[in-house]
C-alpha cells in the first residue's frame, strides 16, 4: 500500500467516525435527560481532519445547522482540511 492510499484511508476513517458522531450527538438531543457530545469535541474532530464528515452529519442529521459558528467555522475547516491535503499530496509527488 502507498503512501497516498494511506493518507485517504486515514481521511475517509476519520471522517466516517466524524459523521457517526453527529449522529450519535443528534440521537441522544432527542432523549432527555442523554449524556450529549460537547461542541468542542465535534470542532476538535473537524480540526483533525473530519469536517466533511461534521457537515455531512449536520445536513443529514439536521443537527447543530442553526448555530452559525457551526455553519462557518465547519466550512473554514474543511477548506483547511482539504488544503492540508493537498499540500501532503503535492509534497508526496515530488519525492516519489
Amino acid at each position: 500500500m502507498n503512501q497516498l492510499s494511506v493518507i485517504l484511508t486515514f481521511f475517509a476513517v476519520v471522517n466516517l467516525v466524524a459523521f457517526f458522531v453527529m449522529w450519535r450527538d443528534k440521537a441522544r438531543s432527542k432523549k432527555a435527560g442523554a449524556e450529549r457530545i460537547s461542541e468542542g469535541v465535534l470542532f476538535f474532530m473537524a480540526t483533525m481532519f473530519g469536517s466533511v464528515g461534521v457537515y455531512a452529519g449536520m445536513f443529514a442529521f439536521r443537527h447543530k445547522t442553526r448555530k452559525w459558528y457551526f455553519i462557518i467555522g465547519i466550512s473554514m475547516l474543511i477548506v483547511q482540511n482539504i488544503a492540508f491535503l493537498y499540500l501532503v499530496i503535492d509534497k508526496l509527488a515530488f519525492f516519489i
